[in-house]
């Protein structure tokens, strides 16, 4: 009996590819990377892959992904008074898509 090869790409299923993208993230710098560099920001799940967020904007935009990067944000600790506490961990993920191509979150009707 083999072991599997780690580097064979795994396909996820259509349900796991929706739930991966949590939320596009809004911020000055999210807007500022995608005028400059064609690069779009989201907030993802905690336990996505680079191959896996490629294959979720792929599959839920209709665009082409040239490349991923990921970054995982630490949670803030917060105070309310007299309590403590701590913000969860998140995962963000920079997308860049290839030339000529743009995601339109605003979901405008073409004319």
């Amino acid at each position: 009996m083999s072991t599997p090869n780690p580097a064979t790409k795994r396909v996820a299923s259509r349900e796991r590819l929706i739930n991966i993208l949590v939320a596009p993230h809004v911020s000055e710098k999210a807007a500022r990377v995608a005028a400059d560099h064609n690069q779009y920001v989201f907030r993802v799940r905690t336990d996505a892959t680079k191959a896996d967020i490629k294959a979720a904007v792929e599959f839920m935009f209709d665009v082409k992904v040239r490349a991923v990067q990921v970054v995982n944000q630490q949670g803030k600790e917060k105070r309310f008074g007299r309590f403590e506490g701590r913000r969860s961990d998140w995962k963000k993920a920079y997308v860049r898509l290839v030339e000529g191509q743009a995601i339109d979150f605003a979901g405008g009707d073409k004319a």
